[in-house]
């Protein structure tokens, strides 16, 4: 079902932007006279999120109602110019104030909402806060140290395999490569495994990714040599070694991403436990309450 308020907002903006699109056909093309100077821009007044832009029976419409309007247009509107949109959200609002004016005084449901949005809205307000004074470069940069300053190189392998159903049929591919044949085109054309297509490719991976009769294989490997048949719960592996590495710490950019996460939750997660630990919260007792009234919406009316 469609929210009201989404065709409230989209009769207003569509209704702006045909207006717009209306005034550009309608104007006559002529051309300038080559002397005439360009007219100076309209000087722009300053405005504060407190502007007013409308004002109906007495309550004010401002310029932070409409920025935050323009941020909760639907996906479809988002594109739209800002010159286009501006007349429009402000009708927008002004459709919804009459609206909410009308309706005198708030239903149950319409209370309930506006107070669970208020509290979402005010809790991540302060999410926010918390997170960018905990998620600093220097705190980036201190977990970073912390957690690969002291880090030992890891060993990872790069290499290519051709996945079949039997012993049999991995000991005829070793005698098929002893021959001289070439591994990628073997993997293409007998490996059921995923990377058969690929030559057998298997790219790099360190310890612990493979399942442990693989990754005990290729440990034991010279960079080159071939291995198998080696039996693992997929089937009957032969093995080619491509190269092989020791892995030091990443550079920075690399986990910034991850570190900068692990900063966010850790700080919100504390944050949270020590206002939920001195906060006074009394749970009433819920154990007499059918949970399935969560699926009645009667009991807003």
């Amino acid at each position: 079902m469609v929210k009201p308020t989404a065709l409230i907002a989209g009769a207003a903006i569509a209704f702006a932007a045909a207006g717009a699109i209306r005034a550009q056909d309608a104007a006559p093309a002529t051309d300038a006279p080559a002397e005439t100077p360009a007219e100076a821009p309209a000087a722009m007044q300053d405005v504060t999120a407190d502007t007013v832009v409308a004002t109906v029976n007495g309550e004010d419409i401002t310029i932070g109602h409409v920025v935050l309007a323009r941020s909760a247009l639907p996906q479809q509107y988002q594109a739209l110019p800002n010159e286009v949109l501006f007349e429009g959200l402000i009708d927008q609002l002004i459709q919804q104030t009459v609206l909410g004016q009308a309706m005198g005084e708030m239903t149950t449901r319409a209370q309930i909402q506006l107070d669970n949005e208020r509290r979402s809205i005010v809790a991540a307000e302060q999410i926010g806060k918390v997170v960018s004074e905990a998620v600093t470069e220097d705190a980036v940069a201190a977990a970073y140290e912390a957690e690969y300053s002291n880090a030992e190189p890891t060993q990872e392998w790069d290499a290519s395999h051709i996945l079949v159903e039997t012993e049999e049929e991995a000991a005829a591919l070793i005698e098929e490569l002893k021959g001289g044949a070439d591994f990628a085109e073997l993997a293409q054309t007998k490996s059921i495994g995923p990377s058969g297509p690929n030559g057998g490719a298997l790219g790099w991976f360190g310890p612990g990714m493979m399942v442990k009769e693989f990754e005990d294989a290729v440990t034991g490997m010279e960079v080159g040599a071939v291995a198998g048949p080696i039996q693992t719960q997929f089937g009957w592996h032969v093995v080619k070694l491509n190269d092989a590495r020791l892995k030091g710490a990443p550079p920075l950019d690399e986990v910034r991403e991850e570190i900068v996460s692990k900063l966010e939750n850790d700080a919100v997660e504390q944050a949270l436990a020590t206002l939920l630990d001195a906060a006074t919260i009394e749970r009433a007792d819920v154990t007499g309450i059918d949970p399935n009234v969560l699926s009645d919406p009667t009991i807003l009316e």
